[in-house]
């Protein structure tokens, strides 16, 4: 068999000599483009985007301040420290997650053990709290998450004070099973999670959660369509400038990938992959495939589209690198987008099935 590293270098220089523009595709994550303005925010609220491998800041200022989601492991003191010194209190109350993956949770523990609660959609808090193996899908997707424990669950229709406003629950499973959004009525402020952002929409799970979640995506950006909000708070990329157009491309976008299972597979192999070499640092091009193929998630994917984790894993490689997502330098093979380098240390962490006990909070 040709050596990993000349199929990677070979598949680039084929890239690089019919290279031209290129946009989001089914690529994997779209690079970072300057952002357009955007709609007004009230003052209460400090918003901050970052780039892979976490999710945005959102911090609700008040009486109770609150951090929605808190990025990733690698990443928890920044996050820890952000937010407390950008609080009046010096301290965050409660963190509230849209969902469980590794770029939401990963300060929960950190910011647990300064004095903040956390809060989660229902079905996920439970499963946290029984310690399941499958917790934030950790092991499934490679991706490490420090243990916490969730001391709120959450219900669709559920009201919360955060900072000194009312935000209500929003149930939008899809992007995971226990996905929420949170409304904010009086200045009709939606935060999104990631069921959609200014460029595209959240990756389904069809092998995990089934061949209907990509029609259950798009119910919920249609019931979060209808509350016809004045600001999207996405927790990748930019604040869209107009939400009525984010929604219609999301909606577009959704549809395609119920109308093609095939596609959303390849959407949620391409995603994985790219985060995978963002957390770190690239992968030795010859160590790239014997990677892939020890991943569930990739075996999962293969299976859906008939082939052989062997077949996929090539193919997955070589069309990245011919679109661009990924990019071969010193012998190493990158993710392309813009993110922020992760402290190898800071991956070695137990998956869910080793975590402690739960403490009740009774």
């Amino acid at each position: 068999m040709k050596d990993q590293t000349q199929q990677v270098r070979a598949a680039q220089e084929r890239e690089q000599a019919g290279s031209g523009a290129r946009g989001h595709s089914r690529s994997g994550y779209r690079p970072a483009a300057s952002a357009p303005s955007s709609p007004s925010l009230p003052s209460w609220v400090t918003w901050r985007q970052r780039p892979f491998p976490d999710a945005n800041l959102l911090l609700l200022h008040g009486r109770r301040p609150a951090l929605v989601d808190s990025g990733f492991v690698g990443h928890a003191e920044e996050t820890a420290d952000w937010a407390e010194a950008h609080t009046h209190a010096g301290r965050i109350d409660l963190v509230v997650n849209t969902h469980w993956h590794s770029d939401h949770v990963g300060g929960n523990a950190l910011l647990q053990a300064r004095g903040a609660a956390v809060a989660a959609g229902a079905p996920e808090a439970e499963a946290v709290s029984r310690r399941d193996p499958g917790c934030c899908s950790a092991e499934y997707l490679d991706q490490p998450v420090a243990p916490y424990t969730v001391d709120m669950a959450l219900d669709d229709g559920q009201v919360l004070r955060l900072g000194d406003a009312d935000w209500e629950v929003v149930r939008t499973p899809g992007h995971t099973p226990g996905h929420l959004a949170l409304w904010q009525p009086d200045e009709r402020l939606l935060v999104v999670g990631d069921a959609l952002s200014d460029y595209d929409v959240g990756w389904v799970n069809l092998a995990l959660d089934g061949p209907g979640m990509a029609v259950t995506a798009l119910d919920s950006l249609r019931r979060m369509a209808d509350l016809a909000p004045r600001v999207v708070l996405p927790s990748h990329g930019p604040i869209p400038a107009d939400p009525a157009s984010a929604f219609a491309a999301a909606l577009r976008r959704g549809q395609r990938l119920v109308d093609d299972p095939d596609g959303a597979v390849w959407y949620g192999a391409r995603r994985v992959f790219a985060f995978a070499l963002m957390i770190r640092e690239g992968i030795p091009a010859d160590e790239v495939e014997p990677y892939l193929h020890a991943r569930a998630w990739l075996t999962d994917a293969a299976r859906l589209l008939g082939r052989t984790p062997e077949e996929l894993a090539a193919e997955l490689v070589e069309t990245m690198l011919r679109g661009g997502s990924i990019v071969l330098r010193d012998g190493r093979v990158h993710a392309a987008a813009e993110h922020t380098p992760v402290a190898a240390r800071s991956l070695r962490v137990p998956f869910p099935r080793e975590w402690p006990a739960a403490v009740s909070t009774d």
